[in-house]
């Protein structure tokens, strides 16, 4: 069967009895979880698993928080593919049309921002609040102390991505909301609705992106096909492998972290993820060909060692049951 026939949404409604059978029990598993709203499970494009819990809506849009970096890692490479950007190296402040400062800003790339290692202080967590009530986003995070050298450790900021939202839309002479809905969700079939803006009128880069949990669960799809979906080349398949490089390590979890996606392992198989704040989730298991998709309330933590350590477990379960 070709990709584009495997891809049809009458091929995702087929059963897959056996698959099925294994799953009840991840089914009861995520049922246990009160913070969960959403879990869609594909594998080879078929839908292995697709629940909705407390009231909540698999095709309503959810705040799929900072997995808005991923999808922004993803809109980044279709541009250096187009020729809008000249790749990964490019610098960033001129890219912004910004003077240089004489110091070790002049050195960051989109690569660094993709990897969260710009060594600009974080503008999440403490100072998230700070940032996003300062009167411009831009100019308050290059204008963060410089903590570590640009393309050295991990520091997590969502500013780092509204830094590079910016410049693709400077880039482009587009806005970032218009990107995304031609981009990815033209091509395949889903929506992206407008999300929340800086004060000089940048979409937001790294977060706030709402994204149905279906249509969170086919961009894994897509992802998964090597950046094709019904015969098209969405994403370019060299900068998804390139985007699954380990860069760098996330202090809390251990995980490693390429342009855009955790990389780990889950019951053993190798794997990608997203993840967003309150247990946002986009996660893909390669050598399976499985997706994940979860949403969760946005507005409670998911830490490592709490609701966060809880889906790693159910991710686990998925993946001994395929």
């Amino acid at each position: 069967m070709g990709l584009a026939a495997l891809m049809s949404p009458a091929v995702l409604m087929r059963p897959v009895t056996a698959q099925t059978r294994d799953f009840a029990e991840v089914e009861a598993q995520a049922r246990e979880l009160e913070q969960l709203h959403a879990l869609v499970v594909h594998r080879d494009g078929n839908a292995v698993l697709e629940r909705a819990f407390g009231g909540n809506d698999l095709d309503r849009p959810a705040n799929v928080k900072s997995v808005s970096k991923t999808l922004l890692a993803l809109l980044t490479g279709i541009a250096i593919d187009r020729g809008d950007l000249p790749g990964a190296d490019t610098r960033v402040l001129p890219a912004l049309g910004r003077p240089a400062t004489g110091d070790a800003r002049d050195e960051i790339t989109v690569g660094d921002l993709l990897s969260m290692r710009a060594g600009l202080a974080s503008t999440s967590g403490a100072e998230y609040g700070a940032w996003v009530a300062s009167e411009n986003w831009v100019d308050h995070v290059l204008t963060r102390d410089l903590v570590a050298e640009p393309g050295g450790r991990f520091i997590y900021s969502t500013g780092g991505w509204h830094l590079l939202g910016a410049l693709l839309a400077r880039a482009t002479g587009r806005d970032l909301h218009s990107l995304a809905r031609d981009w990815l969700a033209e091509p395949l079939g889903i929506d992206i609705a407008p999300w929340q803006r800086d004060p000089q009128g940048n979409y937001m880069g790294g977060n706030q992106m709402a994204l149905s949990p279906r249509d969170l669960g086919r961009i894994g799809d897509m992802v998964l096909a090597d950046g094709r979906w019904s015969g098209v080349q969405v994403v370019p398949a060299s900068w998804i492998a390139r985007s699954w490089q380990p860069r760098g390590r996330s202090p809390w979890s251990g995980d490693r972290y390429g342009y855009g996606w955790f990389l780990t392992d889950i019951a053993g198989q190798r794997a990608a993820y997203g993840r967003g704040y309150g247990g946002q989730i986009l996660a893909v298991v390669p050598d399976l060909n499985v997706s994940i998709a979860i949403t969760s309330d946005p507005t409670r933590p998911a830490r490592t060692e709490g609701y966060f350590g809880d889906l790693r477990r159910l991710m686990a379960s998925i993946v001994s049951a395929v």
